[in-house]
């Protein structure tokens, strides 16, 4: 009897969503102000589609934790009883508009040629969606394997790395060889070098951006709180000026902090802007601490 090993990236829900955070962050990153992987992400992984719904059985299983196989293996269960109702007709014209919109909007060499961190589970998650719920023999061996894999993921128990370093590759020291800089391991290995320097605010920014990118009201409330922030510190900085031409700049900065809040949608640039507004911080933290 044969078997079909079934497993596609290019098909594969989990990793379809990591590549295109990933390349939010490579886009945010390089200054784009209307990231087309934005689009992309809203208009196919929304509460409404198929992709989203299954997105969200991916999230559980990757992100859900129990204490015992048992539990695990009843998650699991239900996980797969949910998958089921979904319209694999759908699901599959969905998958195929959204990789035709992705090859026409990026380099497909660049954009799917990245390797994932947890590439092995969402491909074990993948296995099991398709041996479940649109019924492909991929072999007993494999579909074991598959199983074993999420249930052990499920039971694995993370341990926080509280120890904050100066870059993000001693915050991260232990994690793969792809630099993650937010939770969902979004940075591309070109950009390991190039953003080595990105603070903890930065970081959190990104990782809010790319958490909440169907949350528009959480990230608003976020990127608000924030600026206000911003304004706080830039002042107390003013008060350190003494040139007079400086000072004139950073006033005018101060005064421009409110566009990174204008209007109810978070836009590209909204981010954009905070990110450099943090770099100035930082900037003007260095100057001062050498004086």
């Amino acid at each position: 009897m044969k078997y079909n090993k079934k497993h596609s990236k290019i098909k594969n829900t989990g990793i379809l969503f990591e590549l295109l955070t990933r390349q939010i962050t490579v886009d945010v990153m390089n200054g784009v102000d209307n990231s087309k992987a934005v689009n992309i992400l809203k208009e196919n992984f929304s509460s409404t589609t198929q992709l989203g719904k299954e997105y969200e059985l991916y999230k559980i299983l990757t992100e859900k934790k129990y204490k015992n196989t048992e539990q695990a293996n009843i998650l699991l269960e239900a996980v797969i009883k949910n998958r089921r109702k979904l319209s694999n007709r759908k699901l599959k014209n969905e998958k195929y508009n959204l990789i035709k919109t992705i090859k026409e909007s990026y380099d497909t060499n660049d954009f799917f040629n990245t390797r994932i961190p947890e590439y092995k589970l969402l491909a074990s998650i993948y296995n099991v969606f398709e041996g479940e719920s649109i019924k492909e023999n991929i072999g007993p061996v494999e579909e074991t394997d598959s199983k074993v894999t999420i249930v052990e993921n499920i039971t694995k128990i993370k341990h926080s790395n509280k120890k904050s370093g100066n870059t993000i590759n001693e915050s991260l020291k232990n994690e793969d060889k792809d630099l993650r800089l937010l939770t969902y391991q979004l940075l591309v290995d070109k950009f390991n070098e190039k953003y080595s320097t990105l603070n903890e605010n930065q970081r959190n920014l990104l990782r809010e951006y790319i958490n909440n990118i169907s949350n528009t009201n959480s990230l608003r409330e976020f990127i608000d709180a924030e600026v206000i922030k911003i304004k706080k510190v830039l002042k107390n900085h003013l008060n350190k000026v003494d040139d007079k031409i400086t000072k004139i700049k950073l006033t005018e900065a101060i005064n421009h902090t409110d566009t990174a809040t204008g209007g109810k949608v978070v836009k590209d640039q909204h981010v954009v802007s905070l990110m450099r507004y943090y770099e100035l911080v930082k900037e003007l933290e260095n100057v001062h601490e050498d004086k």
